[in-house]
C-alpha cells in the first residue's frame, strides 16, 4: 500500500518528533498522604507544582526505607525519600553512588506516647516499647531521646511492630506500654486523650536534633536527568513556601487528599508545623555534618568509616534552584 504525499509528509513529521520523556518516578514511604510536612510530595503532585515546574512526576509508594532503597537501586524509581542513616550506611558499606539533593521534611515531628498509667519517662524502665524495626529511624532516635531523659533504654522490651499507625493501634490496645509516633498519627487516633505524651515534639527534637530524611538520587540520574531533578526540587520548595506562608492552604489541600481526617485536626496540625517547612530545601551543611556525627555513634555504624559529606550529598541541584527562585528568610536558613 502506497502512502499519499500528504500522509508520507505527516508520518515523517511524527517520526522527527523527540520521544516523550519517561515520567520522573518519586518513591515515597507512605501508602497514603501522611499527616506531616512530608505530605508536600503528595500535595505538590495534587496541586500541579511539578507540572508547572516542567516535569511529569509519578509517585511510587512503598513501606519504609529498606523497600524504597531497594526500589531505587533496582531502577524502579528516579528519586527516593529515605532515612539519612540508611543512606550513610549504603555509601559507607557499598560505595553506593547515591546523593541527597533535597529534604522536604528534614525533621519528622516525633513524640513518645505511653499507656495512661505511665506518667513519666522514668516509669518506662522494664516496660515494652514498640518500634518500626530494630535499627529503624524511630528506634535509634527514640533510644537516644529516652537516654537523654534519664531512662536506661537497655531495660526496655523492644517490640518490632512496623508502621506508626500500627504501633499506635498496638499502644491503644495495650499490646505495648509506649511507642514513638508523629503528632499527626496521635491526633488521628480515635481517642488521642487516652494516651499520655511523655516527651513532646519540641523536647524530642531538642534531644535528637538530626536531619532524619532526605530525597536521594543516583549519580547517573544527576547526569542524565538533571533538569528533571531540579524541577522536582523547585516544585517541592515552592509548595513548602506556599504552605509556610498560608497554613490554611495546607489544610485545604490535605482535606482533599485525606477526607478521612477531621478538618479541626488538620488545623491543629497546621499550627504545629508552622515553622517546619523546608522553604530552602532542607539541606544545610552544619546540620548534615552534625547528623552524620550523631549517627556514627550508634551501633549500626560500629566499625564503619563515616563517609565525607561530599560522598552522600550534592548541593548543586538545590543551589541552582535557589539561584532561580531566591532564598526565603525566617526558617530553614540556607548555609553552606
Amino acid at each position: 500500500m502506497k502512502l499519499t504525499r500528504l500522509a508520507a509528509t505527516a508520518l515523517a513529521a511524527v517520526l522527527a518528533l523527540p520521544a516523550a520523556a519517561e515520567p520522573f518516578r518519586l518513591i515515597v514511604t507512605d501508602l497514603e498522604t501522611p499527616l506531616v510536612p512530608n505530605s508536600v510530595m503528595d500535595l505538590a503532585l495534587q496541586g500541579g507544582y511539578f507540572e508547572r515546574a516542567g516535569v511529569e512526576v509519578e509517585l511510587v509508594r512503598v513501606q519504609q526505607t529498606p523497600l524504597a532503597v531497594a526500589a531505587l537501586q533496582a531502577g524502579e524509581g528516579d528519586m527516593a525519600n529515605i532515612a539519612v542513616d540508611a543512606l550513610l550506611q549504603l555509601v559507607a558499606r557499598e560505595a553506593a553512588d547515591l546523593r541527597a539533593v533535597v529534604s522536604p521534611n528534614k525533621s519528622l515531628p516525633f513524640l513518645i506516647a505511653a499507656a495512661p498509667e505511665i506518667s513519666t519517662p522514668a516509669e518506662l524502665e522494664g516496660r515494652s516499647f514498640g518500634v518500626g524495626r530494630i535499627g529503624s529511624l524511630d528506634h535509634s532516635l527514640s533510644m537516644a531521646v529516652l537516654n537523654a531523659a534519664g531512662v536506661d533504654s537497655g531495660t526496655l522490651d523492644v517490640v518490632t511492630l512496623g508502621q506508626p499507625n500500627v504501633r499506635a493501634q498496638a499502644l491503644m490496645a495495650g499490646q505495648v506500654d509506649a511507642t514513638t509516633m508523629s503528632i499527626g498519627t496521635m491526633i488521628a487516633l480515635p481517642d488521642p486523650d487516652s494516651v499520655n505524651v511523655l516527651i513532646d515534639t519540641d523536647a524530642y527534637y531538642a534531644a535528637a536534633p538530626v536531619v532524619t530524611k532526605v530525597n536521594a538520587v543516583s549519580v547517573e540520574t544527576l547526569e542524565t536527568r538533571r533538569e528533571d531533578v531540579e524541577a522536582v526540587i523547585e516544585a517541592l520548595v515552592l509548595a513548602s513556601r506556599d504552605f509556610a506562608q498560608d497554613g490554611s492552604a495546607w489544610v485545604a489541600a490535605m482535606a482533599e487528599a485525606r477526607p478521612d481526617v477531621e478538618r479541626g485536626d488538620l488545623e491543629r496540625l497546621s499550627e504545629a508545623y508552622a515553622a517546619s517547612w523546608s522553604v530552602n530545601g532542607g539541606l544545610q551543611r552544619a546540620e548534615l555534618e552534625h547528623t552524620a556525627e550523631w549517627m556514627a555513634q550508634s551501633e549500626d555504624f560500629k566499625d564503619i568509616q563515616l563517609p565525607p559529606l561530599e560522598a552522600w550529598v550534592d548541593f548543586g541541584p538545590l543551589d541552582a534552584v535557589l539561584a532561580r527562585v531566591g532564598v526565603a528568610e525566617g526558617m530553614d536558613e540556607s548555609s553552606r
